[in-house]
């Protein structure tokens, strides 16, 4: 039997308090609204402990190494191993060694009451929050409940891989010591990365990737460029190859592969895709499917719904901590106008009330070496997306600036432009360094900037992002 508190009543109500979950209470408590936070885990979230920023204090080290062996008169200086637990010192410190307290007082800080717990819907604006210690608090929300859980990682249904203790994101971002060999399942941005990392860190990594090659949402050139340099540090990428099974007593682990070949490894991290995080969270109880993803309008409120918002990734819009965030403004910003009586305006000057980036200018990095960036649509895309387009390629080697960042600089740009409005609507970057370009091609995108302006917008010399100037060249022949 549990005990049950008294009921308590806010404006809005959250559930996870993740950076999605931060931002919506943070823009409703800026509007005067009172906020409840439901949170299970830790406050922060997926990306503060076990995604964005653990893996990129991972990685940052890899990087910087690779970056400075190409730099004549520097690469001799650093030959010798990445310092392990110096790296691994430096990523538990950027997870707050897995505490919250920071974030706790910053949801403190703005007036957001936090509710320790699991969080289901119990109705119609109704929450019930069941607290570590068994007890329970009802919660109602007069305007809104924003149903913020974010995405979990797929594990496939793999003979004996239950049972092997795999690891997902999550292990592979806090492993406190370095598998002496490690297979990576999967070929998308977290494989890459954490095959990657943890190949600098001294492990012999092999790569199982069931298409064809790496990165199969990037232009093709995306992948071909990684899984190049990921193949010359080391790591063995098999494409088109898939595990039949998975064996594990207590020791090394084993995958076997179709073929009927057998890989041993001390881990085995599954990184095939994520799933959403509302299984049970009560949706059963508004007429919606547990467990599935919830489609939203452009101001994140569930179709159907004048009360209930789902904003980050459990609206499978843009699994990114940035677009979520970017929906949680939007999304605060539209229950605060709609608890007001505000019309919501689409076409006023800030566009506050829709989240229209996530349809034409989702950027993304993958913090490999070379790095991968991009923004709005491939070429592939916008072609089935019924759009006259035409890709412009573009050697960065042949940039003057790329050069001076190292010697024997290797890259490739692409921007795809809509022939019939002659603007941007799709750019890629790879090579070292270009993760910080990519802004430059978000604003092309989302502004709409007309090629024939963009000539006007002239890069320093001698910058990466003279690249901009050669493929403005390029289009213009």
């Amino acid at each position: 039997m549990t005990d049950r508190m008294e009921d308590r009543a806010y404006d809005v109500v959250v559930l996870g308090a993740g950076p999605v979950g931060e931002n919506v209470a943070d823009r409703a408590r800026a509007a005067g609204l009172s906020v409840a936070v439901v949170e299970s885990e830790l406050v922060g979230g997926e990306c503060s402990y076990w995604a964005c920023m653990p893996s990129k204090a991972l990685l940052r080290p890899m990087t910087a190494r690779a970056d400075a062996r190409k730099v004549p008169g520097l690469r001799e200086a650093v030959q010798g191993p990445l310092d392990v637990p110096a790296v691994l010192a430096h990523r538990d410190a950027y997870a707050s060694h897995w505490k919250d307290a920071g974030q706790v007082a910053w949801l403190d800080a703005i007036g957001a009451d936090l509710y320790r717990g699991h969080g289901r819907l119990q109705g119609k604006k109704t929450v019930a929050v069941t607290a570590p210690d068994g007890g329970e608090q009802v919660l109602t929300a007069r305007h809104a409940v924003a149903v913020c859980t974010g995405s979990r990682a797929v594990v496939p249904d793999l003979p004996g891989l239950a049972d092997a203790r795999p690891w997902t994101s999550r292990e592979a971002t806090s492993a406190q010591a370095v598998p002496g060999r490690l297979v990576v399942v999967g070929g998308g941005v977290v494989g890459v990365e954490m095959a990657a990392a943890w190949q600098a860190l001294g492990s012999r990594v092999t790569m199982l990737v069931r298409g064809g090659g790496l990165l199969p949402r990037m232009e093709p050139f995306a992948g071909e460029l990684v899984g190049a340099a990921l193949t010359e540090a080391g790591v063995d990428i098999r494409t088109g190859t898939s595990a039949a099974s998975v064996e594990r007593d207590n020791g090394p682990v084993t995958v076997v592969l179709e073929s009927g070949e057998r890989i041993e490894a001390d881990e085995i991290l599954i990184a095939t895709g994520r799933a959403p995080r509302s299984e049970d969270i009560g949706l059963d109880t508004v007429g919606l499917e547990a467990g599935s993803w919830l489609a939203v309008d452009d101001s994140c409120r569930v179709e159907g719904s004048d009360w209930l918002y789902a904003v980050g990734d459990v609206n499978h819009r843009a699994l990114l901590t940035h677009q979520g965030k970017y929906q949680a403004r939007i999304a605060g910003a539209a229950i605060t106008a709609r608890a007001q009586g505000v019309p919501l305006l689409e076409t006023d000057r800030w566009g506050a009330h829709s989240a229209t980036a996530d349809h034409a200018a989702v950027s993304q990095v993958v913090f490999t070496d070379p790095e991968a960036a991009s923004a709005g649509l491939t070429l592939a895309e916008a072609e089935s997306a019924g759009l006259r387009v035409r890709g412009v390629d573009y050697d960065m080697s042949g940039v003057a600036g790329a050069g001076l960042y190292a010697d024997g600089y290797r890259g490739h740009a692409r921007m795809v432009v809509d022939l019939d409005r002659e603007v941007i609507v799709g750019a890629t970057f790879v090579g070292p360094g270009v993760g910080e370009l990519l802004h430059s091609a978000t604003v092309a995108i989302a502004g709409e900037v007309r090629v024939d302006r963009l000539w006007h917008a002239v890069p320093a010399y001698p910058t990466i992002s003279e690249v901009w100037l050669r493929l403005l060249e390029t289009y213009r022949g």
